[in-house]
């Protein structure tokens, strides 16, 4: 394999997205080589790096609801409101500073890296199930199958309107809003995006659905629905404020995530419960004419 996936997969030494901050230095057979360089058995590798300065990211005490953990995991319910990882406007209460002071080794597991763990997010008005690596193996491994589509995720909304059809998929690429850059768009040439969806449950004009995206674009679920003409209900960003449910959270949760845990064989599936607003949601487009 490629050098840098074996320090960061076989020897476990930190996440690849570590390497270049760390100067890392790979000889093989006494000549240095590129991380890019396939191993071959038989070979001596030498490494050396530099150890970056400890993450500036604070630690804190953070109440998180832990579903499951052991010595390579741990398993979150996320509440809607909660940012995952420090960013402009958000560098205290996420999820990763509260991930540090739950597990404290991971800052001298992960250095400077400002998400240290996170394998990957949830919009910050997303709640539900969100899997964090406690060692740069860990991390390797959970992110291999994410990227492999190996894991099965699912959802539920509450949408305005309905889908077309009581199931079905839509298959439309994203890119960021050439006209407004904190939102993304379907887009020609853009990132390939692909969701199945299924209905659950309809309530005149607002339904439930079950949504399984097959891959992991920023936004891909809300920028989707709004392209079928339902948009999520609560959410600021691809829907019309609606005058029958105001004050309402983005009707968003990551119910199930599906993954093999490090070492085990067969995956798990992990569930979060539906969240007390979640079903405030729920009651109020029941009981709408």
């Amino acid at each position: 394999m490629r050098v840098d996936r074996f320090l960061s997969e076989r020897l476990g030494l930190f996440p690849r997205s570590q390497i270049r901050s760390r100067d890392v230095v790979v000889l093989v057979d006494s000549t240095r080589v590129r991380l890019s360089r396939r191993v071959r058995e038989g070979e001596v590798v030498e490494v050396s790096w530099a150890n970056p300065a400890v993450s500036a990211i604070a630690a804190e005490p953070i109440d998180l609801d832990i579903l499951y953990e052991n010595d390579d995991v741990v398993v979150i319910d996320k509440p809607a409101g909660m940012v995952v990882h420090p960013a402009a406007g958000n560098w205290t209460g996420t999820l990763a500073q509260g991930l540090m002071h739950h597990v404290q080794s991971l800052s001298e597991r992960f250095g400077a890296d400002a998400r240290p763990g996170i394998v990957h997010r949830l919009d910050k008005d997303t709640s539900g199930v969100i899997i964090a690596a406690k060692h740069p193996a860990a991390l390797a491994e959970l992110a291999a199958q994410f990227k492999q589509r190996s894991t099965r995720k699912q959802y539920l909304a509450v949408v305005k309107g309905a889908p077309p059809a009581e199931r079905g998929s839509v298959d439309l690429p994203i890119a960021r809003d050439p006209g407004h850059r904190k939102r993304f768009a379907v887009v020609d040439g853009g990132r390939s995006a692909h969701t199945e969806y299924r209905v659950l449950r309809r309530f005149g004009s607002y339904a439930l659905v079950s949504l399984h995206p097959l891959t992991g674009r920023t936004h891909q679920l809300r920028v989707h629905m709004a392209a079928l003409g339902c948009p999520i209900v609560g959410d600021p960003v691809y829907s019309r404020p609606d005058s029958r449910l105001r004050a309402q959270r983005l009707a968003l949760h990551a119910v199930r995530l599906t993954i093999r845990l490090p070492g085990e064989t067969e995956p798990r599936t992990f569930t979060a419960r539906i969240p007390d607003d979640f079903r405030e949601t729920l009651r109020r487009v029941s009981a709408l004419p």
